[in-house]
């Protein structure tokens, strides 16, 4: 009767872990195409925003292109009335500005016929102005002042001065009309961007909660199963192996939703973090745009972009990386709870130096002209398979950062002390920034240049490997000289993590 009620207890775990799998399943094919629409909307979002940075260029070289002939006049003007070099200075500075922006304004426009037809159309005015005040100026550097004075009151300068202010305000006025267009599109963007990103975050934290309460559901069965072999007095053997068969089973279902939080899930999560980055850049981008804008044109400056720009986007990005950050800790959290079953650690004498050149000799052919030395360590009573990944994974990381500038060279030794004893790995390197000596051993933390394959999980893996085995791994390293890494160990594995 018993041995029945179990099996049907497994099989209803089972039929429960299926079902459980399907939301999951569908919520991750919506994370792919969710991610696939963040990406896009970034691309997108920052192709807007360029748009409207190059309309403000265009507004800005055209203000200024009659700031400078307008300078140029007055110049001129003030030359006729006073003279000195001062007035000449700024007549030529003004005239040389004026076909600087220009041309500015014509190589800016390109992607614009309608507005090259009016640069076309503008351009010879202001050539015809530019001229009239260099006959102006040369009657007067000639001392032909009542020349200079009868050119100046033919008012030819002011008929040609009204035209270029008339035809250039037709220029601001179409690159207005652009510019809020092309602002109004990249606001949809933004908004569409943040909307996705938020859809995003309500389903991974919707099946995070879905694989934590089915892990919880799983880890209560097995607590039940375990309860019911602890009363069962008759017939231990076949019970034991009854309840075994069943804790298996839960034990695999339970690997598997760790592998699908740990990857399938954790993929996204990383995906939103770097958009969230680049919203962040995109909104530093529009912001500072729009301040160089109200510099040159004040009335630009509206409630509703600020609103926008200063509160809206910041108050929505905090929000987004909040929600990552708690995100990232229950993941962590559901895989802790899915490790707690790991390998058995077997304890056995260990030659650490013979361990340490068979480490040093399956990367050979990555060392190239490097050079391995592997001194007299001392002896454990360890896990072999742990060690031979510890220090495989120390010298491999050795080798991969060496710095090309120079011959690679890396050092293993060890001493003894007390009861325990210390490993240390060091070369010649790259070495690491002060700031990132503990940040290296983080899950996904990478230092210096990603130009070396990897994912940043070896030294994570490796301190925890070491914890395990009751020991200590530090880094002491100077940037661009080379790094130390020291693995203390006790003498003797007693247990689990090395704790009698």
């Amino acid at each position: 009767m018993a041995a029945q009620h179990s099996l049907a207890e497994s099989a209803s775990v089972g039929l429960l872990g299926r079902r459980g799998q399907w939301p999951l399943i569908i919520g991750f094919l919506v994370l792919m195409a969710v991610g696939i629409a963040t990406v896009w909307l970034v691309i997108t979002s920052r192709a807007q925003n360029q748009w409207v940075a190059h309309t403000f260029e265009v507004q800005t070289r055209t203000t200024s292109l009659l700031n400078a002939l307008q300078q140029a006049e007055t110049a001129q003007r003030g030359y006729l009335l006073v003279g000195g070099d001062i007035y000449a200075r700024t007549y030529r500075s003004g005239r040389d500005a004026t076909l600087r922006n220009l041309a500015e304004i014509r190589k800016l426009t390109t992607d614009n016929a309608e507005q090259q037809r009016r640069i076309d159309a503008v351009e010879p005015i202001v050539a015809a102005r530019l001229a009239d005040l260099e006959q102006i100026m040369t009657f007067a550097e000639s001392d032909r002042l009542i020349d200079a004075v009868a050119r100046v009151r033919s008012n030819e300068g002011k008929r040609l001065m009204d035209d270029v202010r008339r035809r250039l305000g037709a220029i601001l006025r179409v690159e207005a009309r652009l510019l809020d267009q092309r602002s109004t599109r990249a606001r949809n963007s933004a908004y569409a961007l943040l909307g996705v990103t938020l859809v995003g975050l309500s389903l991974i934290v919707l099946i995070a909660f879905l694989a934590y309460r089915s892990l919880r559901r799983y880890t209560q069965a097995i607590v039940a199963a375990s309860d019911e072999l602890k009363v069962l007095n008759t017939d231990l053997e076949g019970r034991v192996a009854e309840r075994t068969a069943d804790l298996t089973a839960a034990n695999e279902e339970i690997q598997r939703y760790a592998y699908i939080v740990s990857h399938d899930l954790r993929a996204p999560l990383v995906n939103i973090m770097g958009f969230t980055s680049e919203l962040k850049a995109v909104r530093s981008d529009i912001a500072a745009f729009r301040q160089a804008a109200i510099e040159k044109a004040p009335e630009l400056d509206t409630k509703e972009s600020r609103i926008l720009i200063e509160e809206d986007l910041a108050e929505a990005i905090g929000f987004i990386s909040t929600s990552t950050a708690k995100m990232d800790r229950l993941i962590n959290a559901i895989l802790k709870i899915s490790r707690e079953g790991g390998r058995v650690l077997t304890p056995e004498r260990v030659d650490m130096t013979a361990l340490a050149e068979n480490a040093a000799q399956a990367i050979h052919h990555q060392a190239g002209d490097a050079t391995i030395t592997v001194e007299p360590l001392p002896s454990l009573v360890s896990d072999r398979l742990a060690l031979e990944q510890i220090f495989g994974n120390l010298i491999e990381n050795a080798v991969k950062y060496l710095d090309a500038s120079r011959p690679g060279e890396i050092v293993v030794s060890g001493i003894e002390r007390g009861g325990v004893s210390e490993y240390a790995v060091a070369d010649n390197g790259r070495g690491i920034a002060p700031g990132d000596h503990e940040r290296v051993f983080d899950l996904f933390r990478r230092s210096g240049t990603q130009d070396r394959p990897g994912e940043g999980i070896g030294l994570a893996h490796v301190r925890a490997l070491v914890r395990r085995l009751g020991g200590t791994i530090t880094v002491t390293s100077e940037f661009g000289v080379g790094s130390t890494f020291t693995v203390t160990l006790p003498k003797t594995l007693l247990s689990e993590g090395g704790r009698g």
